[in-house]
C-alpha cells in the first residue's frame, strides 16, 4: 500500500502483499479459437459502480436479528436458511433446525447459497430480503456460464485433451511423468482428479466443474519445460488468473468431512490424497491468495492442514491464510529437508501422513519462547534471498541497496515538486505488480484514469497513442495484472496530529496484515539549492522513525539542468545500505533507468551534492553505498 502526504494532505495509498501472476501463454496459437484478444464494444463497457460501504459481522447479526432470521455463527462466515430455495424454509419461527445453506463472509458481507449457488454483495442481499429485487436473477447465480470466449476455448481444449494413460507411445507417457513427478503417482489417482494431458502443449489439464456437477467452469494448464538440470513450470488459467477461483479436488469432498490438508499446487494433492486418503484441496492461485469467495467451502472443516511448500514464502503465506480462516482449526507443516512438497516427499519414499501428523499448531500466546522461534530463525538464516523480498527488475540499483520490497515493511518516500515522484512510484510499483505482488493504489491527487494511463505506458515502454491499434492488445496483459485502484479523490486537510496518528495506523496495518505499505509524503518547503533529507518529510519525526526504509527523489536538475536526477535510499531498516544512483527519465515511454556510469560520473554526483559516501563494491555498480 501507498500513501501520499501532501503537506498534510494524505494523497496515495497502495497496497502490495506478495502473490503470483499467471497468464494465458505457452499455448499453441491452433489452440485459440478466434482473435487473440477481446475487443470490447463502446456500448458493452460496464458501467460505473457505487462504491461499497463497509460492513462489520455485528451489524449484519444486528441486520439479521432485525428481520428474524436464524444463524449460526461459523468460523469465518455466518450462517442462515437460505431465502433462494423456499419461502417456507426461511420464514420457520418454530426454533426447528432448517437448512442453514447460506453462508454470509463476517469481512465482506458477500453471500454465497450452496443449495441454488445464488451469490452477490451484502447490499444484493439486503434487497432480496426487503424484497427490492429478484434474489434468483441471473446474475447472481455463481454457476453461469463463462464468457462465450473462454467457453469456447475451454471445451475445445478440454475435448483434445487424453488421460495420460491412453497416450499411444509408452515413451512418451514415460517422459510426461518423469517431467511432471508423477512416476509413483498411479492412474487410478489421475482418473479419480479427472487429470488430462493436452500433447500439442505438453501440458497436464487440470478441471474446475461447477458445484453440482453443473458443468465444466474452468481449466488449469500446467507445462513443464527442461531448464538447465531442472524442470521449469509454467500455469496458464481460463478463466485469467483473478477470475479462476477453482479448489482443485472439491467434488471429491464429502460433507460428512471435518479434516482437510490444503496444498498450493495440484500435483501435491495427488500425492496427498494417494498417499494417505485424506481430504485435499489445492488453492488456485498457490501462495498468491485465498480468495473469500472460498471460504464458504471451508467452513465444514473443524482441522484444516496447511501444506503449502518447501520454501519460506509458503510458510508466512500459510500464516496468513490460517489467520483468515480462524487458526485456532488451523495447522501449518514446516518447511524443511525432511518435509518437502508432498509429491516430492511421496518420490523420496517419505512417510506423508507422519509428516502431517508434525503439523504445527496456528494459534499461539501472545508470548513465546525462543525455542518456539528456533526452526523460524534458522528459515531465514538459511533463505537469505526469499527474506530480502521481491528484487526489481527496472531497478538493479535498488536491488543492491534495499535487497528486496519485504512483506511487513513501510516505506515513506518523498522528493521535490515537479521532480517525478508520481511517474517514478508508478513505475516502481508496476514493476513488483508484473512479478505477482498484488498492489493497491489511492490517491488523493491523481484521477485513476490518468494514474492508469501513466502505468500502462510504462507497461508497454511506448506512447500508445501513436499507435492505438495495439491498445487492445497492451490493455489486455495489463488487465490481468494484480493491480488495484481507489476510488476516492480530492486533497483533504489533515493536520500534523492527525497525519502522526495515519502513520502509526499505517505501521501497525503493514506489520498485522504483512503487507508492505508505501507513503509518498511531499517534502517541507526548503532552498531550491539545498538537498533533501530525512528531516525535510513534512510534520513531525513520526514518519520518518516509523518507516523501516525512507527513498527521496533529489532533483538538482531544478537548479543546475538537465541530468542531475538521482535516488537516495537515506535509511535501510533490513540490513543499514544507504546510498545513492543516478536516473534517466524518457519522456516517451514514462520510465525511468539506472544506466551503468562510471566512478567518474558517480564522484561528480558525490561532489556536487557533498555526499560522503563509501567507494562501491564489487558487483554494486551505479549504487554508492553509505554509513549509516
Amino acid at each position: 500500500m501507498w500513501v501520499l502526504l501532501r503537506g498534510g494532505y494524505p494523497l496515495r495509498i497502495l497496497l502490495s502483499p506478495r502473490g503470483e501472476w499467471m497468464g494465458r501463454r505457452g499455448l499453441p496459437r491452433n489452440l485459440l479459437p478466434g482473435p487473440p484478444r477481446r475487443r470490447y464494444r463502446k456500448e458493452a463497457l460496464p458501467a460505473l459502480e457505487a462504491p461499497v460501504l463497509p460492513v462489520t459481522a455485528t451489524e449484519i447479526r444486528q441486520y439479521l436479528r432485525a428481520h428474524g432470521i436464524p444463524f449460526q455463527d461459523g468460523h469465518s462466515c455466518l450462517r442462515i436458511p437460505s431465502p433462494f430455495v423456499g419461502s417456507s424454509q426461511f420464514k420457520d419461527q418454530t426454533g426447528v433446525t432448517t437448512s442453514f445453506s447460506l453462508f454470509i463472509d463476517k469481512t465482506t458481507g458477500r453471500f454465497l447459497c450452496m443449495t441454488s449457488l445464488a451469490e452477490g454483495s451484502w447490499e444484493d442481499f439486503q434487497a432480496s430480503v426487503e424484497g427490492q429485487g429478484d434474489g434468483a436473477r441471473a446474475d447472481f447465480l455463481l454457476s453461469k456460464a463463462p464468457e462465450p470466449e473462454d467457453s469456447e476455448e475451454i471445451r475445445r481444449i478440454w475435448d483434445r485433451a487424453i488421460p495420460l494413460w491412453e497416450l499411444p507411445d509408452p515413451e512418451e507417457v514415460q517422459l510426461a511423468r518423469m517431467m511432471f513427478g508423477l512416476t509413483k503417482v498411479t492412474d487410478d489417482t489421475l482418473k479419480r482428479f479427472s487429470v488430462r494431458y493436452l500433447r500439442p502443449a505438453r501440458s497436464l489439464v487440470f478441471p474446475w466443474f461447477s458445484p453440482g456437477g453443473l458443468g465444466l467452469r474452468g481449466l488449469k494448464l500446467l507445462g513443464a519445460e527442461g531448464q538447465g538440470d531442472g524442470v521449469h513450470y509454467e500455469e496458464t488459467t481460463i478463466p485469467r488468473p483473478g477470475a479462476y477461483h477453482n479448489l482443485f479436488g472439491l467434488p471429491l469432498i464429502s460433507r460428512r468431512d471435518i479434516e482437510v490438508v490444503l496444498t498450493s499446487r495440484e500435483l501435491d494433492s495427488l500425492a496427498l490424497s494417494q498417499s494417505t486418503g485424506l481430504p485435499t484441496l489445492t488453492l488456485p492461485r498457490g501462495t498468491a491468495c485465498l480468495p473469500p469467495a472460498l471460504l464458504p467451502y471451508l467452513e465444514q472443516f473443524r482441522r484444516i492442514v496447511f501444506w503449502l511448500g518447501d520454501d519460506l514464502r509458503s510458510w508466512e503465506a500459510a500464516k496468513l491464510f490460517a489467520r483468515k480462516l480462524n487458526p485456532k482449526r488451523c495447522s501449518l507443516v514446516r518447511p524443511g529437508d525432511k518435509q518437502p512438497r508432498p509429491l516430492e516427499a511421496l518420490n523420496q519414499g517419505l512417510n506423508l501422513s507422519r509428516i502431517l501428523r508434525t503439523a504445527l499448531p496456528a494459534w499461539h500466546k501472545s508470548i513465546v519462547s525462543f525455542r518456539q522461534l528456533r526452526e523460524e530463525v534458522l528459515g531465514e538464516l538459511s533463505n537469505v534471498e526469499q527474506v530480502a523480498g521481491i528484487r526489481w527488475n527496472r531497478f538493479p540499483d535498488l536491488n543492491h541497496l534495499l535487497k528486496g520490497h519485504r512483506k511487513g515493511e513501510l516505506t515513506v518516500f518523498t522528493g521535490p515538486t515537479g521532480s517525478g515522484k508520481t511517474t517514478f512510484i508508478s513505475e516502481y510499483a508496476l514493476d513488483l505488480c508484473t512479478q505477482g505482488v498484488n498492489t493497491l493504489w489511492g490517491s488523493f491527487e491523481i484521477s485513476n484514469v490518468r494514474l492508469a494511463r501513466v502505468m500502462l505506458t510504462q507497461f508497454a515502454v511506448g506512447r500508445l497513442e501513436e499507435q492505438l491499434e495495439k491498445y487492445d492488445e497492451w490493455a489486455d496483459r495489463f488487465e490481468d495484472l494484480p493491480l488495484y485502484f481507489m476510488t476516492f479523490h480530492g486533497q483533504q486537510n489533515i493536520r500534523i496530529a492527525a497525519q502522526d496518528y495515519i502513520v502509526g495506523a499505517f505501521r501497525k496495518f503493514a506489520t498485522d496484515n504483512s503487507c508492505h505499505v508505501t507513503l509518498v509524503i511531499h517534502p517541507r518547503k526548503e532552498d531550491d539549492d539545498k538537498e533533501l533529507q530525512t528531516a525535510s518529510i513534512f510534520g513531525s519525526a513520526k514518519a520518518s522513525q516509523e518507516a523501516d526504509n525512507v527513498l527521496i527523489l533529489q532533483d538538482r536538475k531544478l537548479v543546475t539542468g538537465p541530468g542531475k536526477r538521482y535516488l537516495q535510499v537515506s535509511k535501510n531498516r533490513f540490513d543499514g545500505d544507504v546510498g545513492v544512483f543516478p536516473l534517466e527519465f524518457n519522456k516517451s515511454s514514462l520510465t525511468f533507468s539506472t544506466p551503468q556510469k562510471s566512478k567518474a560520473r558517480l564522484k561528480k554526483i558525490k561532489d556536487d551534492n557533498g555526499l560522503v559516501a563509501k567507494k562501491p563494491s564489487s558487483g554494486k555498480k551505479g549504487a554508492m553505498p553509505q554509513n549509516s
